[in-house]
């Protein structure tokens, strides 16, 4: 790997926790499942991106399964969402700002990741949103919901700026905990922006949503 590897894991586990927490209270607040269900897609909003990325570099097995902390991370997340889901269930904001946070940092992870195995500008920028939108679509499917990528213009491309402005700063040798925030930060207001405002990519003329 070209980067600093501790930054890449501490922001690596954070969106994992910051994801399990996001699909465990999903799970919580929209389908009401147990204890199992409950952790279950915390664990698979989590790990879903990550493993989608690993298998398509070929770095394999995926992290997820060679490191004990992020499995570990994923179901604390849960396990805090399913203990802490009487109060958070009341509250409209937590899961849309844990799934920006996860997706900002999954995306800055993903594209670094994939620089680090040799893959060039392009396929590391897809493969960082690939990371970011995994897990999220993942637990909408388990949960029977249209997937949020689907849906929002402005999830998918959040990710993308993410991973480009980490490729670029990358290759610029600017890689580091300011770019890496920078990244993840302009992410994350941008998906905040356009949840506040309702905004999202240009749809076709003459179509209205159902």
């Amino acid at each position: 790997m070209t980067h600093e590897p501790s930054l890449l894991l501490a922001l690596d586990l954070a969106g994992t926790f910051a994801f399990g927490l996001n699909g465990a209270l999903t799970a919580v607040r929209a389908v009401r499942l147990d204890i199992v269900g409950v952790i279950s897609l915390g664990m698979v909003t989590a790990l879903g991106g990550g493993i989608i990325r690993d298998i398509l570099i070929n770095a394999l097995p995926p992290a997820t399964f060679r490191d004990w902390r992020y499995l570990s991370v994923a179901a604390g997340g849960g396990l805090v969402a399913f203990a802490a889901g009487r109060w958070w269930d009341r509250l409209m904001m937590p899961i849309t700002v844990l799934d920006a946070l996860g997706l900002s940092l999954f995306a800055v992870t993903g594209s670094s990741k994939a620089l680090g195995y040799g893959l060039g500008v392009g396929q590391a920028v897809i493969l960082g949103a690939i990371t970011g939108v995994g897990g999220g679509t993942l637990r909408d499917v388990l949960i029977q919901r249209v997937p949020t990528v689907l849906t929002s213009g402005l999830y998918a491309i959040p990710a993308l700026v993410a991973a480009a402005i980490t490729v670029a700063t990358t290759r610029e040798g600017v890689y580091g905990v300011p770019a890496a925030l920078g990244a993840a930060a302009a992410c994350f207001v941008i998906r905040m922006v356009g949840v506040r405002y309702g905004l999202n990519a240009p749809r076709p003329r003459g179509v209205s949503p159902e």
